[in-house]
């Protein structure tokens, strides 16, 4: 998989620390998530968990196609949030194929 911006915006989160990896690190945050980003191949229990975070945090949920577990160099990750406002906002201007908003439905 080639390394696109948001692989590229997901490693300076991963560098500054302002990423928490999985639904157990996330379930721990009391606030100061700006962005959910989950594997589009997760089990039906991680893609209820990525909207219940979108939910109790309101904000944004973005779906990656494939290769999530590559971007965030963990195996087994799923699901991630973004804790910085600015780079949650570039990935979020970030347009790549890759990568899709999560707007509702069922397509989850």
């Amino acid at each position: 998989m080639a390394n696109g911006k948001i692989e590229a915006y997901i490693g300076f989160c991963i560098k500054s620390g302002k990423i928490s990896l999985g639904s157990g690190a996330i379930s721990t945050l009391r606030g100061g998530v700006y962005l959910i980003i989950a594997d589009g191949t997760a089990a039906k229990n991680s893609k209820r968990l990525a909207l219940k975070f979108k939910n109790r945090f309101n904000c944004p949920l973005l779906i990656c196609g494939q290769g999530f577990e590559n971007a965030v160099n963990r195996a087994g990750c799923k699901i991630a949030a973004v804790r910085d406002e600015n780079l949650a906002k570039a990935i979020l201007q970030t347009n790549d194929g890759n990568y899709e908003l999560y707007c509702g439905g069922s397509n989850f």
